[in-house]
């Protein structure tokens, strides 16, 4: 009888060193990730607070069954201490934070906060240095505590009180809510908001004063308590990640699930590996140290590649709603082209270009801000670099059709070289040139032009979808601060007692009027003086009348200050590239409105067509009345919170 239930205590002992290594596991992964992806947030930092005290008070739970000492235990029992002392102030901290969320702050709530953790600070000191709080108790692994002081019931009210004081907060925070997104977020809070407060508190304390339990049932217990305390902190943990972020909840989910699984979830695994493994001297013939290292490294490569093999499938269940959006967006991210991938793309184009047609020198050049620029080269590089400037820069830039280009062989003879346009598939734009040196006068084999034209469709292409893909990514940096204001906006959520969303900016606003996109582009092209500036709508602005002090009182140049400050704002950083896709707004606006130069030398400065510099144009007016409105908005936010410091 006796062995069996030594047999019985063992296990469940066994088990529960597991579940504490893997809430301690849990609640460090955890930690790092809150710290790591948003810690501005006053709801992260206090359940960054309850984490730590989780991750004290499970970490001795790790320890204690190892010391062989009563002096030993009773140190670590001590520590513990730290945990469970500050996990009150950990949960009103935390509760504040939530319901402050709603729009309902609290000067009195926030001075009770500090007050909790000074208290919070003085129970550790008493439990660490005296025994007023609790004093030196039993040494029986692996079930050893502390004894109740005079003063541990006045600790328990105070446990107590706080955590019904916090589960109060959270209730009404979750009466606050208005949307079903955070009433189910707030509810998840609620539905787990006990767990730690259940993990830490010594129990056995009262166990000693309410009299003998037998080992066994208080493992039971606490088995079963560390699965719920392990589940319960998975979701608080999910649902406190979406708070003050600014990126989209799938992404927010995806980044969370991916890192429980290849973080916690691997690193669960592994201990369990390492303590499953027999404490024996030999195992199959080797070392049990052997046997440990091959496992542990089995078990981790093993698990990453079942993560990946089911990451399509566990996306699925993320993105069920946007799964083929999302499926475009990945395929997108394969597809793209770098410039690394376009150059060796180019790369083998050419050299399977020259083989063909026995040479040893060619290259391909593309239009660059000083004329020509190679992409790609065989041979000897020395060669090509004197026509660059030159010859291939002139080429470049003027228009397709010219009488070299309809020769009968489709190719242009210069210095030594043949050489073939690039276009884009409609042929209005020329993306590059392609040459290669003059091995003789025999013109090529039938067989032979269909494989030459293959290989200039195939560079062309690739050129053309280098191409399209810069204008993606100008059309990312134009939406993305859009985005952000979306996503922005997303995060504020409306609650009982909070104003109503407003527009950006008042009706009576200039800058939220519907003709204001086109007083932009007037003014704009009157930048240099004209009615439409003298006369421009855009004189009442209140960043206007601001600048009015810096320019003696003259609007028409307060005006065009404020529109030059709009246009420098899209100013990239770094040193300025006429052709770079990044510089491509600022370099419209520049040279267009400021210098005052013409369309075709706009276009050949830029080297694209004329109809795709009109359309860049508008794109660039939009990004200039964008600015402007953000400005107007941050004008109008100070000064009515000025106003508002004055009343």
């Amino acid at each position: 009888m006796t062995a069996v239930t030594l047999d019985w205590t063992d296990f469940l002992s066994f088990g529960n060193l597991i579940l504490s290594s893997a809430i301690v596991i849990l609640a460090f992964s955890e930690l790092i990730y809150m710290l790591t992806h948003n810690l501005r947030s006053e709801v992260v930092r206090g359940f960054c607070a309850l984490l730590g005290c989780v991750l004290v008070v499970y970490g001795g739970d790790i320890i204690l069954p190892r010391v062989s000492t009563a002096s030993a235990a009773n140190l670590w029992l001590r520590v513990q201490w730290l945990g469970i002392a500050f996990v009150p102030a950990a949960y009103f901290d935390f509760s504040d934070a939530l319901l402050c969320t709603t729009n309902a702050r609290s000067r009195r709530r926030r001075r009770l906060v500090v007050v909790s953790y000074v208290w919070s600070a003085v129970l550790f000191g008493l439990a660490a240095f005296t025994d007023l709080l609790v004093y030196d108790g039993e040494f029986v692994p692996p079930v050893s505590h502390l004894a109740a002081g005079p003063l541990f019931g006045l600790f328990t009210v105070y446990f107590a009180l706080t955590a019904l004081y916090g589960a109060w907060n959270l209730y009404r925070a979750w009466r606050r809510c208005l949307t079903a997104a955070s009433r189910r977020r707030m509810a998840y809070l609620a539905i787990s908001f006990a767990g730690p407060g259940l993990g830490v508190f010594p129990y056995l304390v009262f166990a000693r004063m309410a009299g003998q339990i037998s080992p066994e049932a208080v493992l039971l217990l606490t088995l079963v308590g560390n699965l719920g305390v392990g589940a319960m902190l998975v979701i608080m943990s999910y649902s406190v990640a979406y708070y003050g972020v600014l990126m989209p909840d799938r992404v927010v989910k995806h980044s969370f699930i991916h890192y429980l699984l290849r973080g916690p979830f691997v690193g669960i695994c592994v201990i369990a590996v390492m303590l499953v493994i027999p404490r024996v001297e030999d195992i199959l013939g080797l070392p049990r140290d052997t046997v440990l290292i091959f496992a542990v490294v089995g078990t981790i490569v093993f698990l990453q590649l079942l993560i990946n093999l089911a990451k399509p499938w566990i996306d699925r269940l993320i993105y069920r709603q946007d799964r083929e959006e999302i499926t475009w967006i990945q395929e997108l991210d394969k597809r793209l082209l770098t410039s690394s991938d376009l150059a060796q793309f180019l790369q083998n184009v050419l050299i399977a270009l020259c083989d063909l047609l026995r040479v040893k020198v060619g290259f391909i050049v593309v239009p660059a801000d000083e004329g020509a620029r190679v992409e790609a080269s065989c041979g000897a590089r020395d060669e090509i670099e004197p026509l660059l400037s030159g010859q291939l820069a002139r080429l470049l830039i003027a228009p397709p059709g010219e009488a070299e280009d309809r020769s009968a062989n489709g190719f242009i003879q210069l210095d030594g070289y043949r050489l073939w346009r690039l276009r884009s598939q409609g042929g209005e734009q020329t993306l590059g040139l392609l040459g290669v040196a003059t091995r003789d006068t025999t013109p090529c084999s039938p067989e032979q032009e269909k494989i030459v034209r293959t290989l200039l469709d195939r560079a062309a292409a690739a050129l053309e979808d280098r191409h399209l893909q810069q204008s993606v990514f100008v059309a990312l940096q134009r939406i993305i601060p859009q985005i952000e204001r979306i996503q922005q906006w997303r995060g504020d959520i409306r609650y009982v007692g909070s104003p109503a969303f407003l527009p950006l900016l008042p009706e009576g606003e200039l800058a939220a009027q519907p003709d204001f996109l086109q007083w932009v582009r007037d003014a704009l092209r009157h930048y240099w003086g004209g009615p439409k500036l003298v006369r421009s709508p855009l004189l009442g602005l209140r960043i206007v009348t601001r600048a009015l002090q810096e320019h003696e009182g003259n609007p028409i140049r307060a005006l065009r200050a404020v529109l030059r400050q709009a246009i420098e704002h899209l100013r990239p950083a770094g040193e300025r590239r006429m052709t770079a896709p990044e510089w491509l707004l600022y370099n419209i606006l520049d040279l267009r409105f400021i210098q005052r130069k013409q369309v075709r030398e706009i276009a050949r400065h830029l080297a694209m067509s004329e109809s795709d510099l009109y359309r860049k144009q508008r794109l660039a007016i939009e990004e200039v009345a964008r600015v402007l409105v953000d400005m107007e908005v941050a004008e109008v936010l100070q000064t009515n919170g000025s106003h508002r410091t004055e009343g």
